[in-house]
């Protein structure tokens, strides 16, 4: 059986008081006792993985653990201001967030790029969580599965049966930081065509690919998300800044 997984993205947010604050808060709790079988990360910004990775440490919960926002496609080399997946290795990270809608608008990621970076993260023992979704226009047009299948499709290319040590989060982009949120129904019918998709290709990738929903994930549509059967979790924005919404997730 899948895991369900809750991953935090903090995305450019954060401060050493802050971190400290929520990672003794969040851990505070969970000693208390966490439902089984789940597994919670959280991805901080590059400047602060160091300080995050101590502080878990500390904690010592097996359960919880540390994820990076990017990585850099290339191994090492002069390539200025990037981050490798040796180096978020050697920080103490487990997941490392690729593609996600943000870099694919703001920076020009295309999924052939983002295939490449899931490749290094797997080479260097992490899981990437390969983010795909469709636009607000995208959906208006009918063009939603098409669009999502198209991104998979790149992934499957590159990847191959090494999927099945990979995350996909699906976020669609016109719920993100919009607050705008696609009923569990809708996230579903996604997450049924994305396992279908992969099950065409291999059926036992499709099986242990965990699809986790990156859109406007909160406290209060937690339970009924997470409920569904071909969504595993969640990759949490905004509700993760928080301590206790994300706890409160995290519960769901």
């Amino acid at each position: 059986m899948r895991p369900l997984i809750v991953i935090g993205n903090w995305k450019m947010n954060g401060s050493l008081a802050g971190n400290e604050s929520w990672i003794k808060t969040v851990c505070k709790s969970m000693e208390k006792g966490m439902p089984a079988g789940r597994q919670f990360s959280v991805c901080a910004p590059a400047p602060f993985l160091a300080q995050c990775h101590a502080l878990i440490n500390q904690c010592s919960l097996a359960f919880l653990t540390l994820g990076a926002q990017d990585v850099s496609a290339h191994g090492s080399g002069a390539y200025t201001g990037e981050v490798s997946a040796a180096m978020l290795k050697e920080l103490g990270c487990t997941y490392v967030i690729v593609g996600h809608s943000e870099r694919r608008q703001m920076h020009h990621e295309t999924d052939g790029l983002i295939a490449e970076k899931a490749l290094q993260a797997l080479d260097h023992g992490m899981t990437p969580i390969i983010c795909v979704g469709e636009s607000a226009d995208e959906r208006n047009s009918g063009r939603e599965v098409e669009v999502v299948r198209g991104q998979i499709a790149k992934q499957v290319a590159v990847l191959q049966d090494r999927l099945a040590d990979c995350l996909i989060a699906y976020e669609p982009v016109w719920a993100i930081g919009t607050g705008k949120v696609a009923t569990a129904q809708v996230a579903q019918d996604m997450h049924r065509a994305i396992r279908l998709q992969l099950a065409e290709f291999d059926e036992d990738v499709a099986s242990h690919v965990g699809i986790l929903y990156g859109g406007s994930v909160k406290p209060d549509n937690a339970v009924e998300l997470f409920a569904m059967p071909d969504i595993d979790g969640g990759l949490i924005g905004g509700a993760s800044l928080n301590p206790q919404d994300f706890l409160a997730i995290c519960q769901a």
